[in-house]
């Protein structure tokens, strides 16, 4: 890939390697929330719409905490704002030991919520340092090239967390048979087998920060228009922006339906093919993980060939038809059309992201900020999925809050196309004079 090193300008390689080092790190954290919510949901004895509160605590820290973060970054630098997110993270790794201890239900929320706070001030940060780092044409392809090593830690995280965390678990059927002291103790025991996992995450991310501390990373110059406007005014001159508005709407919809397909997977699963839940994190992992990944390194070669919004669209539409078949397919069909949703949701997040900010400029970082927040859609879509299984009583039926998702994600894409050409030849895309032309 082009960067400005061939252009004669500053080597961005070291930093583009270290900056995508977070992009797998949370994606591992992340891709542990499956992992997590079958085990706690077990533990505590929770209903689906009470296990989906793991969900909701992480995705409403990135609500909380996207706009500090955006003026974290105006204020003290993308290195510093990085930084600032590698402690939080560590802080709340570290955090699932008192919770083990204690095996109240509410601490392990607070731990996520901690950790997800690391995260958004990260993600703020990482996302658009990257589409900086090198040419504007090639940002939405370098940004999904970091982002493929996201994916790459959704294929060994369920392979990973399952083992340490869920092999060797009782079922459910036999704490039911247990005496209520020995089911205490085995509870206990098996909330505590989320603290070595947790611990050496933590450990991993303070060797992280160590090296960032130390790294001179490549200055852009994009914080130094945007720190010139009043917070305030940043904000709602972001918001003017229409790509980023209908990036923000996108982004909402889109992490709220990955967050249900993977969240929920291994429930559905084992209720959907009859599988362990070890399988189901196996399918987990090497399944939806791995299409997730090819997915995006494909993903990543076919915007050579296709513009970006044009692949988004198909994608969303593809995503739409598959939802369909998770929701009334059965067995292996019914996890392989989940598995390709994997493949499909593989590009969306990068692509909105870089599509909202693209030629934002003094707006990039707000603009930014504003992306992340709306993460919060995965505190928000997973209530839905799982109220809307509850009721109906088919874990199935839940996937029509990502069928709803893939739709908003067909639009944006669609409303990008037009900008798109409305840009380049005065005339919005589909239209018979872009045809003519």
């Amino acid at each position: 890939m082009e960067t400005n090193e061939q252009a004669g300008g500053p080597s961005y390689r070291f930093a583009f390697v270290m900056t995508t080092t977070l992009f797998f790190m949370w994606g591992f954290v992340h891709n542990l929330d499956p992992i997590l919510i079958p085990h706690l949901r077990k533990a505590f004895s929770l209903t689906m719409l009470q296990s989906a509160l793991v969900d909701s605590a992480v995705f409403i820290a990135y609500f909380v905490m996207a706009l500090p973060a955006g003026l974290l970054i105006r204020k003290a630098g993308y290195k510093n704002a990085m930084l600032c997110g590698l402690a939080l993270f560590a802080l709340g790794a570290l955090l699932f030991v008192p919770a083990a201890e204690t095996q109240r239900y509410v601490y392990f929320l607070g731990a996520l919520f901690i950790i997800a706070c690391g995260l958004t001030v990260l993600e703020t940060a990482a996302n658009p340092y990257i589409t900086l780092l090198g040419p504007p044409a090639q940002a939405t392809r370098r940004l999904n090239l970091a982002q493929s090593f996201n994916g790459l830690a959704a294929t060994l995280a369920p392979i990973v967390g399952a083992r340490v965390i869920l092999a060797g678990g009782t079922s459910e059927s036999d704490l039911r048979a247990l005496p209520d002291a020995a089911r205490q103790a085995v509870l206990a025991a098996e909330a505590a087998s989320v603290k070595g996992p947790y611990i050496g995450i933590a450990l991993v991310i303070m060797a992280i920060a160590l090296i960032f501390y130390f790294l001179k990373l490549p200055a852009t110059g994009a914080g130094d228009a945007a720190r010139a406007v009043q917070p305030q005014g940043a904000i709602l001159r972001a918001l003017r922006r229409a790509s980023i508005r209908r990036a923000v709407i996108a982004q909402f919809f889109y992490v709220g339906a990955q967050v249900c397909v993977f969240s929920f997977f291994i429930l559905y699963a084992v209720r959907s093919a009859g599988v362990s839940q070890v399988q189901a994190a196996d399918y987990l992992g090497w399944g939806c993980g791995a299409a997730f990944v090819v997915g995006r390194f494909a993903g990543t070669w076919l915007m050579r060939f296709v513009a970006p919004p044009r692949l988004l669209l198909v994608y969303a539409l593809a995503s739409m038809a598959l939802s369909l078949v998770a929701m009334f397919g059965s067995g292996l069909a019914a996890l392989g059309a989940v598995i390709g949703i994997a493949f499909f949701m593989s590009i969306m997040f990068p692509t909105i992201f870089s599509l909202g900010i693209h030629n934002a400029g003094a707006d990039t970082e707000m603009g930014s900020s504003l992306i992340i927040m709306a993460i919060v859609g995965g505190a928000v879509l997973p209530l839905l999925f799982g109220a809307i299984s509850d009721v109906t009583g088919n874990l199935q039926f839940g996937y029509a809050a990502p069928l709803l998702c893939f739709g908003v994600i067909a639009w944006f894409a669609r409303a990008e196309q037009n900008a798109v050409a409305l840009e380049e030849t005065g005339t919005p895309a589909g239209s018979i004079e872009a045809c003519l032309n």
